[in-house]
């Protein structure tokens, strides 16, 4: 291997990968237990997106992303609905792999959190119009259905993901470990 290919090599020590298989597999777990489910897919479930929110907010976004990714393909894994393989990736490893942009505000976990999951709500309300629009009632425009659909998970989701990560902040449990 070339020393310029060696500078794009990504490399997590065996503590991170730990720690990333630990967070990916609490939030499959957490998935499970589901509140409410859609039956195009979607659901609001006990905080499942706080693990990856989490590890993103306490290891940055190179590892936040990549771990959310991991999370989107196991999601994929377990509870497909596939109609497009473009839809596949805006409704997986797209939409779970932006969790991990809440690395980006390590400092301001709530903007954070916000905008981790605000990005996901855009990848599933893209592929909800162009996918999806064929579930829309009569009458009701893609645009205003996808928004909905989106809307009534991700929405109660955010709310139960910042309270989550609320307490956490306040018990100094996003520092722990590091």
């Amino acid at each position: 291997m070339s020393e310029k290919n060696l500078e794009y090599k990504v490399s997590f020590s065996t503590k991170i990968i730990a720690e990333i298989v630990s967070f990916v597999a609490l939030a499959t777990a957490l998935s499970y237990i589901k509140v409410f489910s859609l039956p195009e897919g979607g659901s609001i479930t006990a905080g499942s997106m706080v693990p990856i929110l989490w590890l993103a907010l306490r290891r940055g976004p190179k590892i936040g992303l990549f771990a959310a990714t991991i999370y989107g393909l196991v999601q994929l894994a377990v509870e497909p609905f596939i109609v497009h393989p473009v839809q596949v990736l805006l409704d997986y490893p797209i939409a779970f792999g932006v969790l991990g942009l809440a690395g980006l505000f390590r400092n301001r976990p709530f903007v954070g959190v916000n905008i981790g999951i605000w990005s996901r709500f855009l990848a599933h309300f893209a592929s909800g119009i162009i996918f999806f629009a064929n579930y829309a009632p009569e009458g009701m425009h893609p645009i205003v259905y996808s928004a909905i659909y989106n809307g009534s998970y991700i929405l109660p989701e955010l709310a139960i993901s910042i309270y989550i990560v609320y307490l956490l902040q306040e018990s100094k449990a996003l520092k722990i470990f590091l």
